[in-house]
């Protein structure tokens, strides 16, 4: 018999027809407060033909909690995917820091949360962005967050900025689009972006897979050791599956066929048994040269040479476990670069700093304020903290003291004197951008180094074609000028490549940024998927 063979007869209710299978368990489900269910499928009426009554409680509920199921998301790396597995620590680096996480032959578990930072919740996986590369160690210390991206530097280095920077990537006030015009007026008026943007448009700036990509603390931070010395560290993930990218085309035409490229592919990697792996080496900076190195290594626009401080190996990341859940486990999953453990502290990184502040009080607005009480968030630490109270508290302290100072003998912590990862300041309260250590320790000569010495001629072709095909998607006027006087600081022969170029009006097609005659090309259906034009 066909599934909908029999119709239902006059006087019938009008769900007759609807498929009734043999394996479908109806023995029931409960009500928020745990009573049974009187159904999922009919709500209350009045009459056989009547409308819904107002006291039907499981209706209103169901309804009432269905508008709030979604929490605000985030408003820079909305769109992520994550997995959990283990850090194991297959070095001894005792001597630079006493954090339980990486003593030798430690083995930690973990949540990684891989996303890209401008696009919105339902944003294609492969457009040309930054992707986060966030990471939370519940070692026996506590959680240590480390909150970094696939690229070593950032587009900026005071965090003053960084709401300007988010808004000048996201969308125009009038039209709700992203503008290349307004996103190369920003990088152009802050040179220091120069770096970020030569990786970005380079052949690292789409991942062919979250797999494929380096991870990277980006910032410097502080390491202390059993003895009380510090040093200045810089973190390297590298994959061992290989670094591999998307060229412009691959990613326009995956973005137009499955949006969730790369989620898809990390969660059915995962599924299958093929558990991707990193390697964590780092930089280690004696603490007294970071303050005189040539260049500024709390500067997050720079890097710092291997030559001069080279890779010391770590452990192994190993994601071997998806979510049960990808919004209680993976969208609830609450990052912070605050979040740090004995061993392990701080630099005056001004955007690492500002970070501290941020992304903890993101938490508390978009997810509340006990937000660390969630299970994907919670320590698995024994003992107790001063915070209490406020809206959906789960945890609680009995009849505990809580207050400090108290005689009740529930303990606190009373430590004095200067902080282990202090380090020293001197100064008026300034308002300047940091002070420049060398000719080197500008804003173009990394990146200038980047096009000439790393990328090879074939890197450089397509670097060309990239930048210049973003520059033709809409970018005009002064800004357009300014944009090639910036790449022409960064190098005068690609610069005057890329001019002479985007002059031409020919350049490869990018997602978000495509000459207005591919934009045109793909509305009318004159193009295929490989970008070739028909007729």
């Amino acid at each position: 018999m066909s599934t909908y063979e029999k119709s239902p007869a006059p006087g019938d209710p009008a769900d007759a027809q609807d498929p009734r299978p043999t394996g479908a368990d109806t023995s029931g489900s409960l009500t928020d407060t745990g009573a049974p269910a009187p159904s999922d499928r009919q709500s209350l009426r009045a009459g056989a033909d009547g409308p819904i009554v107002l006291h039907d409680a499981h209706f209103v509920n169901q309804m009432a909690h269905f508008d709030r199921e979604r929490v605000p998301e985030r408003v820079v790396h909305a769109k992520g995917s994550g997995a959990f597995g283990t850090f194991e620590v297959t070095a001894d680096v005792s001597q630079w820091t006493k954090a339980a996480v990486f003593q030798p032959g430690t083995k930690t578990d973990m949540l990684a949360r891989f996303s890209t930072v401008a696009g919105e919740m339902g944003s294609p996986d492969t457009w040309r962005d930054p992707r986060g590369f966030a990471l939370k160690f519940y070692t026996t210390q506590g959680n240590y967050d480390l909150v970094g991206n696939n690229t070593p530097i950032f587009f900026i280095r005071d965090a003053m900025k960084f709401p300007h920077f988010i808004r000048s990537q996201k969308r125009r006030g009038a039209n709700g689009l992203r503008d290349n015009h307004m996103q190369w007026d920003f990088w152009t008026l802050n040179p220091e972006s120069a770096h970020q943007v030569t990786y970005l448009m380079g052949d690292r700036g789409i991942p062919r897979t979250y797999r494929h990509m380096n991870g990277y603390g980006s910032h410097t931070y502080m390491w202390v050791n059993a003895s009380g010395e510090r040093f200045w560290v810089k973190y390297h993930f590298h994959s061992q599956q290989g670094v591999e990218g998307l060229s412009g085309d691959e990613a326009t035409r995956i973005a137009g066929e499955d949006a969730d490229f790369h989620r898809r592919d990390l969660f059915e990697s995962i599924e299958k048994g093929d558990h991707p792996r990193w390697t964590l080496s780092v930089q280690v900076i004696p603490f007294e040269e970071g303050f005189s190195y040539k260049t500024n290594i709390f500067d997050v626009t720079k890097t710092v040479s291997h030559a001069d401080y080279p890779l010391h190996e770590v452990g192994v990341m190993t994601l071997d476990r998806n979510p049960d859940n990808h919004f209680a486990q993976i969208e609830q999953a609450a990052f912070e670069p605050s979040a740090t453990v004995p061993g392990i502290g701080l630099s005056p990184d001004t955007m690492l700093l500002g970070r501290v502040f941020s992304y903890a009080d993101t938490h508390r607005h978009r997810i509340g304020p006990n937000y660390l009480q969630l299970p994907v968030n919670k320590h698995r630490v024994e003992g107790h903290s001063y915070t209490y109270d406020g809206p959906m508290a789960y945890d609680h302290a009995g009849d505990a003291a809580v207050y400090a100072a108290n005689t009740q003998g529930t303990s606190y912590s009373d430590g004095t004197g200067p902080a282990e990862d202090s380090y020293p300041v001197s100064g008026d309260l300034v308002r300047r951008a940091q002070t420049v250590r060398s000719d080197e320790d500008d804003n173009f000569s990394q990146p200038g180094t980047l096009v000439r010495e790393v990328f090879d001629d074939a890197q450089r072709d397509r670097f060309v074609d990239t930048v210049a095909g973003h520059l033709l998607g809409g970018v005009t006027g002064e800004v357009l000028e300014r944009a090639f006087d910036y790449w022409k600081a960064v190098d005068a022969e690609t610069g005057a490549r890329i001019e002479q170029a985007v002059r031409a009006g020919q350049a490869e097609d990018n997602p978000g940024g495509q000459p207005e005659d591919a934009k045109d090309d793909a509305a009318r259906g004159t193009t295929d998927a490989d970008g070739t034009r028909r007729g």
